[in-house]
């Protein structure tokens, strides 16, 4: 019996769908990267360190990693209203493996590129 099918009922309570599915999202892993780099951030920085996410797509990430405990969002009581974001225990606890995963894209981005052209190039020629 496996965990990963759809049609399983033990299907919601697998880890790798629950919590890992979260993370392999297209932005939470650079929104977490930044966010280990500074004990506190504004939503503005935040867009600019990751460059090319929209602001509805940050929001629903940064909700996303709140409800899920490794954001915390800190609202101060001034005009204009000031939030900054930050990473919680739980939120560091996951950066050792995170940085080992991005260590890891980093030191394999070339060759997984090369695998990618090779693959494209064979399916071509034989399509």
């Amino acid at each position: 019996m496996s965990l990963h099918r759809l049609r399983d009922p033990q299907a919601a309570k697998c880890p790798i769908r629950d919590v890992l599915g979260r993370l392999g999202d297209r932005w939470t892993v650079l929104v977490l990267d930044e966010l280990r780099q500074a004990p506190a951030l504004r939503f503005s920085q935040l867009a600019s360190r990751v460059g090319d996410i929209s602001e509805r797509m940050l929001a629903q990430t940064l909700r996303h990693l709140e409800a899920d405990g490794l954001v915390s969002r800190t609202v101060y009581p001034t005009t204009p209203q000031r939030v900054d974001y930050g990473l919680t225990p739980l939120g560091h606890s996951l950066i050792g493996p995170l940085s080992s995963m991005i260590g890891w894209a980093a030191d394999n981005h070339e060759a997984v590129r090369q695998a990618r052209e090779a693959y494209a190039e064979q399916h071509e020629q034989s399509a």
